[in-house]
Protein backbone atom coordinates (compact mmCIF):
# COMPACT_ATOMS: atom_id res chain seq x y z
CA UNK A 1 0.00 0.00 0.00
CA UNK A 2 1.10 3.59 -0.90
CA UNK A 3 2.25 5.66 2.08
CA UNK A 4 -0.62 8.31 2.66
CA UNK A 5 0.36 12.41 2.50
CA UNK A 6 0.06 12.28 5.80
CA UNK A 7 2.27 9.68 7.16
CA UNK A 8 4.74 10.99 4.40
CA UNK A 9 4.75 13.93 6.21
CA UNK A 10 4.90 11.95 9.58
CA UNK A 11 8.05 10.28 8.39
CA UNK A 12 10.00 13.32 6.97
CA UNK A 13 9.45 15.08 10.52
CA UNK A 14 10.81 12.72 12.37
CA UNK A 15 13.53 11.77 10.32
CA UNK A 16 14.19 15.44 10.76
CA UNK A 17 14.59 15.13 14.58
CA UNK A 18 16.57 11.73 14.85
CA UNK A 19 18.90 13.53 12.34
CA UNK A 20 19.06 16.36 14.62
CA UNK A 21 20.16 14.47 17.70
CA UNK A 22 24.05 12.59 17.42
CA UNK A 23 24.38 9.48 19.53
CA UNK A 24 26.46 9.61 22.32
CA UNK A 25 29.92 7.62 21.24
CA UNK A 26 31.57 8.12 24.25
CA UNK A 27 29.23 5.95 26.08
CA UNK A 28 30.84 2.58 24.53
CA UNK A 29 34.26 3.19 26.50
CA UNK A 30 32.58 3.12 30.13
CA UNK A 31 30.55 0.66 32.04
CA UNK A 32 27.01 1.73 31.64
CA UNK A 33 25.20 0.12 33.99
CA UNK A 34 21.84 -1.98 33.14
CA UNK A 35 20.05 -4.85 33.53
CA UNK A 36 21.93 -8.03 33.96
CA UNK A 37 25.14 -6.49 34.67
CA UNK A 38 25.99 -5.12 38.51
CA UNK A 39 29.40 -3.93 39.82
CA UNK A 40 30.73 -5.88 43.01
CA UNK A 41 32.08 -3.28 45.52
CA UNK A 42 35.43 -5.91 45.30
CA UNK A 43 38.37 -4.79 43.01
CA UNK A 44 41.45 -6.32 42.08
CA UNK A 45 44.62 -5.15 41.68
CA UNK A 46 44.78 -4.70 37.73
CA UNK A 47 49.01 -4.64 37.41
CA UNK A 48 48.95 -7.74 39.43
CA UNK A 49 46.40 -9.39 37.23
CA UNK A 50 48.28 -8.93 34.25
CA UNK A 51 51.49 -9.85 35.54
CA UNK A 52 49.73 -13.10 36.68
CA UNK A 53 48.17 -13.60 33.28
CA UNK A 54 51.61 -13.44 31.84
CA UNK A 55 53.37 -15.82 34.83
CA UNK A 56 50.12 -18.39 34.00
CA UNK A 57 50.93 -18.07 29.65
CA UNK A 58 54.75 -19.91 30.92
CA UNK A 59 53.63 -22.39 32.55
CA UNK A 60 49.82 -22.91 30.90
CA UNK A 61 48.51 -22.93 27.53
CA UNK A 62 45.08 -21.68 26.13
CA UNK A 63 42.48 -24.51 25.20
CA UNK A 64 40.58 -23.69 21.77
CA UNK A 65 36.93 -23.19 22.30
CA UNK A 66 35.75 -22.38 19.11
CA UNK A 67 34.29 -19.56 17.74
CA UNK A 68 38.08 -17.23 18.55
CA UNK A 69 37.68 -18.30 22.02
CA UNK A 70 40.07 -19.35 24.25
CA UNK A 71 40.26 -20.92 28.11
CA UNK A 72 43.18 -21.28 30.56
CA UNK A 73 41.05 -23.02 33.37
CA UNK A 74 41.87 -22.40 37.03
CA UNK A 75 39.94 -24.63 38.97
CA UNK A 76 39.28 -28.13 38.75
CA UNK A 77 37.64 -30.94 40.15
CA UNK A 78 39.65 -32.42 43.21
CA UNK A 79 42.85 -34.36 42.22
CA UNK A 80 41.59 -34.25 38.63
CA UNK A 81 43.55 -32.53 36.02
CA UNK A 82 42.25 -33.77 32.96
CA UNK A 83 40.18 -30.85 30.77
CA UNK A 84 37.86 -32.36 28.30
CA UNK A 85 35.97 -30.23 25.74
CA UNK A 86 32.61 -29.81 27.71
CA UNK A 87 34.81 -28.71 30.78
CA UNK A 88 35.49 -25.77 28.53
CA UNK A 89 32.02 -25.18 27.81
CA UNK A 90 29.07 -26.99 29.00
CA UNK A 91 25.72 -26.66 28.93
CA UNK A 92 24.57 -23.86 27.02
CA UNK A 93 21.00 -23.02 25.15
CA UNK A 94 20.54 -21.48 21.81
CA UNK A 95 17.78 -20.95 19.39
CA UNK A 96 19.79 -21.57 16.17
CA UNK A 97 17.07 -20.62 13.21
CA UNK A 98 14.17 -18.75 12.02
CA UNK A 99 11.62 -21.68 14.13
CA UNK A 100 12.90 -19.88 16.91
CA UNK A 101 12.54 -22.82 19.31
CA UNK A 102 15.22 -23.17 22.09
CA UNK A 103 17.50 -26.70 22.28
CA UNK A 104 20.65 -27.45 24.30
CA UNK A 105 24.15 -27.71 22.96
CA UNK A 106 26.86 -30.15 25.31
CA UNK A 107 26.41 -31.41 28.68
CA UNK A 108 25.73 -30.58 32.01
CA UNK A 109 28.83 -29.32 34.09
CA UNK A 110 28.81 -29.65 37.87
CA UNK A 111 29.77 -26.40 38.81
CA UNK A 112 30.06 -27.26 42.49
CA UNK A 113 32.61 -30.01 41.60
CA UNK A 114 35.33 -27.78 40.36
CA UNK A 115 36.50 -26.84 44.30
CA UNK A 116 40.05 -27.16 43.85
CA UNK A 117 42.30 -24.17 42.60
CA UNK A 118 44.53 -25.62 39.58
CA UNK A 119 47.85 -26.89 41.18
CA UNK A 120 50.09 -25.38 38.83
CA UNK A 121 49.11 -21.45 39.88
CA UNK A 122 49.02 -22.01 43.40
CA UNK A 123 50.96 -19.38 44.53
CA UNK A 124 50.18 -16.74 41.63
CA UNK A 125 47.55 -14.06 42.43
CA UNK A 126 45.13 -15.78 40.71
CA UNK A 127 44.52 -17.80 43.50
CA UNK A 128 44.24 -14.60 46.08
CA UNK A 129 41.53 -14.23 43.40
CA UNK A 130 39.61 -17.12 43.83
CA UNK A 131 40.04 -17.29 47.42
CA UNK A 132 38.79 -14.15 47.92
CA UNK A 133 35.73 -14.72 45.45
CA UNK A 134 35.02 -18.33 46.94
CA UNK A 135 35.27 -16.52 50.20
CA UNK A 136 31.79 -14.22 49.37
CA UNK A 137 29.99 -16.75 46.89
CA UNK A 138 29.99 -20.36 45.56
CA UNK A 139 32.32 -20.46 43.00
CA UNK A 140 32.13 -23.58 40.30
CA UNK A 141 34.65 -23.25 36.88
CA UNK A 142 36.40 -20.38 37.21
CA UNK A 143 38.50 -19.80 33.47
CA UNK A 144 40.90 -17.50 32.05
CA UNK A 145 38.83 -16.35 28.80
CA UNK A 146 40.43 -14.80 25.81
CA UNK A 147 38.48 -13.72 22.87
CA UNK A 148 40.12 -12.67 19.43
CA UNK A 149 39.56 -9.83 17.56
CA UNK A 150 37.16 -8.95 15.53
CA UNK A 151 34.70 -12.49 16.78
CA UNK A 152 31.93 -13.14 18.81
CA UNK A 153 30.05 -15.55 20.33
CA UNK A 154 26.42 -17.77 20.06
CA UNK A 155 23.67 -15.80 20.75
CA UNK A 156 23.05 -18.02 24.07
CA UNK A 157 21.70 -18.45 27.80
CA UNK A 158 23.98 -20.61 30.66
CA UNK A 159 22.04 -22.53 33.49
CA UNK A 160 24.16 -20.05 36.02
CA UNK A 161 25.06 -16.49 35.93
CA UNK A 162 28.56 -15.65 36.13
CA UNK A 163 31.67 -13.17 37.51
CA UNK A 164 33.78 -11.13 34.69
CA UNK A 165 36.87 -9.61 36.03
CA UNK A 166 38.00 -8.05 32.60
CA UNK A 167 42.36 -8.31 32.22
CA UNK A 168 42.95 -6.68 29.31
CA UNK A 169 39.83 -5.02 26.92
CA UNK A 170 39.39 -2.44 24.62
CA UNK A 171 36.77 -0.33 23.68
CA UNK A 172 35.62 -2.75 20.87
CA UNK A 173 34.85 -5.66 23.04
CA UNK A 174 31.21 -5.34 24.60
CA UNK A 175 28.51 -7.88 26.30
CA UNK A 176 25.34 -7.64 25.92
CA UNK A 177 22.79 -9.32 28.42
CA UNK A 178 18.75 -9.25 26.65
CA UNK A 179 18.66 -6.02 25.51
CA UNK A 180 21.49 -4.27 27.24
CA UNK A 181 25.21 -3.65 26.19
CA UNK A 182 27.67 -2.64 27.80
CA UNK A 183 31.81 -2.61 27.54
CA UNK A 184 33.14 -3.62 31.15
CA UNK A 185 36.54 -1.61 31.20
CA UNK A 186 39.88 -3.62 33.00
CA UNK A 187 40.48 -1.29 36.03
CA UNK A 188 40.32 -4.20 38.28
CA UNK A 189 36.56 -4.41 39.05
CA UNK A 190 34.16 -7.32 39.45
CA UNK A 191 31.00 -7.95 37.34
CA UNK A 192 28.19 -9.92 37.95
CA UNK A 193 26.75 -10.63 34.31
CA UNK A 194 23.37 -12.35 34.31
CA UNK A 195 23.89 -14.76 31.97
CA UNK A 196 20.87 -16.85 32.90
CA UNK A 197 19.51 -14.42 30.18
CA UNK A 198 20.35 -14.66 26.78
CA UNK A 199 24.02 -12.75 26.06
CA UNK A 200 27.01 -12.84 23.76
CA UNK A 201 30.23 -11.09 23.87
CA UNK A 202 31.81 -8.96 21.22
CA UNK A 203 35.29 -8.29 20.15
CA UNK A 204 34.78 -5.82 17.53
CA UNK A 205 38.60 -4.63 18.31
CA UNK A 206 41.97 -5.20 16.77
CA UNK A 207 43.79 -6.55 20.41
CA UNK A 208 42.46 -9.51 22.35
CA UNK A 209 39.92 -9.26 25.31
CA UNK A 210 41.17 -11.46 28.54
CA UNK A 211 38.65 -11.85 31.36
CA UNK A 212 38.64 -13.85 34.37
CA UNK A 213 35.23 -15.35 34.23
CA UNK A 214 34.09 -17.73 37.21
CA UNK A 215 30.64 -19.48 37.36
CA UNK A 216 28.07 -19.29 40.21
CA UNK A 217 26.58 -22.50 40.68
CA UNK A 218 22.79 -22.22 40.76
Amino acid sequence: MLPTTASSARDSQRMKEWLAVRPDTTRIAGYVPGPGFEKLDLTFDIAKLRQALNDALGVSAYEYMGEGFNAIPLTRRPGDDSVTANDLSGLYFIRPDETYQEVPREEVVDEHAFSEFVPALKGSYFEEVHSALAARFPIGRMRVLMKEPITCNSWHRDPEPRLHIPIHTNPGAVMIVNNHCTHLPADGSVYFTDTRGYHSAINGGEKQRVHIVAALPQ
